[in-house]
């Protein structure tokens, strides 16, 4: 068996990153829902619940990736990659285009500050780790592991 690529133990750690930024972000939304109480607890901890199983089936499923399984890098891009970067984006497009863009920064706080840098950190590295997962050499690396598999 050839040793991971460089792309696809980039793409991992990229993956992980993405986890705890969104673990973070989850943080800052929960001590504001909180701090709001216009949340009741139950919301609060049914919106937790579907983010926990989601970063722990986005780890788990990066760690089938480190270990060359295709179907984990077609599940990470489409998933993640394709769906979770929309569920970043539509919440953030959503409000600029209701609210004139000087809005956006005029009343920030450190938590938005946080909050948005996180965001930025967390899209970053599902993009770059999406790309990393289609190199050429990633591509040759998991069509070996596969018929490799194939042939046991």
């Amino acid at each position: 068996m050839s040793a991971t690529p460089p792309p696809v133990l980039a793409a991992f750690a990229l993956w992980i990153t993405a986890v705890v930024a969104g673990f973070f972000e989850t943080v800052l939304m929960v001590g504001g829902l909180m701090a709001d109480g216009d949340t009741s607890a139950g919301e609060i901890a049914g919106g937790l619940l579907l983010r926990m199983a989601v970063f722990s089936a986005a780890v788990l499923v990066a760690v089938q990736l480190r270990r060359g399984r295709n179907w984990a890098r077609l599940t990470l891009a489409m998933g993640l990659g394709v769906l979770g970067t929309l569920s970043l984006v539509v919440e953030p497009v959503r409000w600029l285009a209701d609210h004139p863009l000087g809005d956006a920064f005029r009343d920030l706080g450190a938590v938005d500050v946080l909050f948005g840098a996180s965001r930025v950190l967390h899209l970053s590295a599902v993009l770059a780790a999406t790309a990393l997962m289609f190199r050429p050499t990633a591509n040759a690396w998991f069509r070996a592991r596969s018929a490799e598999r194939a042939r046991h």
